[in-house]
């Protein structure tokens, strides 16, 4: 799932192709027992993964129903409203139980039998193992499929969904945004590689259901993981990303991994730089003719849409981290590179860039060529083409993988992420903790509610005055007060 963050994405995180894919360690048993655990048979098969409706603590009682989400990476999140919703990802694993080298023999036997009647056709994401559990007892899980984490920014308080409906299968790396109320979730990888299927889930109906967009017009993107989206008129544009080589006559360059390439029998993954388009009135797939000169082919870079403008920052592109910054009008179709001053943030992957306001872009964490984790945050200011140092109390939380969401009272809450060195030999420190963000000034009405909740012994009569919208949000704040304590 990490370093060949692209490889074979090892539940997920497992290879740093970001595409992140560099490293060839990934070699232990566990990647082989978690793709025993986690596949999900043929695509079409919609058999329910047994291993991931479990608790995934161990040590967790059968009756103990968590009050926040388990520490991750490589999940998404989107808000609606004053909600955000947190899908998918991967996290650590204690393993319970190690596979005796006969139980290891019997698996690869069966392994090469299977192999020999053509029913396994790619091995080589069999065969990478994760490389944490291999001298700490620890493995990637994917996080279940059918949990949706839902957080109320106004209350702090998370709460737990389980969702219905044909999602197939639990991923990491896969984009999601919002539209109108409605997740939209497209690509990642999962056990048995990467996905190029599309999903939607709309989030104001009176329970969660996931519905697979099928029946699509044109020409869809490849099977990837790692990209970046922008939204635009009812439109999702999708940008880069890791894995297979387009079948057909697609737009923009590929490149392929060379350390994926040549494995077995296996196509290879590799970089893209390509844009595909899906409009939602229409259902069709389709590629802009773009203009100007167009970023390299890159990974585990981050997007963001201010007004006709598609921005994308950094990224991985074979062995680089980059700090390039560039835009591409969404109306014309034309990129333009904007310049990075040297005292700029340095070249990363696995961030965040996000907007917060028609003139700023928060961006946060990641990780550098140098295989540091970041915790440095900046503000990009769009008019000016700026880059300028954003102090905040969060410096000892590096992250990288993590998610980011604009809140409605100009802050930006990340959520998870990976704490150190995803790829390195040690437990990767996934993270659950939610870190807030206070980007832009507080709004009258922000600061009109904190003081009446300063004050509210004194002034609780006098709230049924107050329009109910207004009401409603005093009482969700409320919640949150007395949660804390104060």
């Amino acid at each position: 799932m990490a370093e060949m963050e692209d490889i074979g994405d090892l539940p997920a995180a497992e290879e740093d192709n970001d595409s992140d894919g560099d490293d060839d360690d990934d070699d232990d048993d566990e990647r082989l027992l978690a793709w025993m655990v986690d596949d999900d048979m043929d695509d079409e098969d919609e058999e329910e993964e047994e291993e991931e409706e479990q608790p995934l603590d161990s040590e967790a009682s059968g009756s103990f129903e968590p009050e926040s989400p388990a520490e991750r990476s490589g999940h998404i999140a989107v808000v609606d409203r004053n909600i955000m919703y947190v899908w998918g990802g991967y996290k650590v694993r204690r393993r319970v139980q190690r596979c005796t080298q006969i139980q290891t023999l019997t698996v690869y036997v069966l392994l090469f039998f299977l192999l020999h009647c053509n029913m396994l056709i790619h091995l080589t994401y069999i065969l990478p193992l994760h490389k944490n559990a291999q001298n700490h007892g620890f493995f990637d899980l994917y996080l279940p499929r059918n949990e949706i984490w839902i957080y109320n920014m106004e209350s702090a308080v998370w709460t737990k969904q389980v969702a219905g409906g044909n999602l197939h299968t639990s991923m990491s790396g896969s984009c999601g945004v919002c539209v109108d109320g409605v997740l939209y979730l497209f690509g990642g990888h999962h056990a048995r590689g990467n996905t190029n299927r599309i999903y939607r889930l709309p989030l104001r109906a009176p329970s969660l259901v996931w519905e697979e967009m099928r029946d699509l017009k044109g020409l869809p993107p490849s099977c990837k993981d790692k990209l970046g989206c922008w939204v635009q008129k009812n439109r999702l544009i999708f940008f880069g990303g890791y894995g297979y080589a387009a079948q057909g006559a697609h737009q923009g360059t590929f490149e392929y991994d060379e350390s994926t390439s040549q494995v077995w029998d296996s196509p290879g993954r590799g970089w893209n730089n390509q844009i595909h388009i899906l409009d939602l009135e229409t259902s069709t797939w389709s590629q802009p003719n773009t203009r100007g000169n167009a970023p390299s082919p890159r990974a585990a870079h981050a997007c963001a849409t201010v007004g006709n403008r598609g921005y994308v920052f950094g990224g991985r592109y074979k062995n680089y981290r980059l700090n390039d910054l560039y835009y591409i009008d969404l109306d014309t179709w034309e990129w333009h590179e904007m310049s990075v001053p040297q005292q700029g943030p340095v070249g990363r992957s696995w961030h965040s860039f996000t907007p917060v306001s028609p003139d700023h872009i928060f961006l946060f964490g990641g990780f550098t060529t140098d295989r540091e984790t970041l915790s440095d945050a900046w503000l990009y200011y769009v008019s000016k083409n700026e880059w300028k140092p954003f102090k905040h109390s969060h410096a000892e939380s590096p992250r990288l993988w993590h998610t980011a969401c604009s809140g409605p009272d100009g802050e930006v809450f990340v959520f998870g992420g990976c704490a150190n060195n995803l790829l390195s030999q040690l437990r990767a420190a996934h993270s659950n903790e939610l870190l807030v963000f206070n980007v832009q000034p507080k709004s009258l009405v922000r600061f009109c509610m904190e003081a009446v909740l300063q004050h509210r012994e004194r002034l609780s009569s006098y709230w049924d005055c107050l329009p109910k919208h207004l009401l409603h949000s005093l009482k969700q704040r409320m919640t949150r007060v007395n949660t804390l304590g104060s």
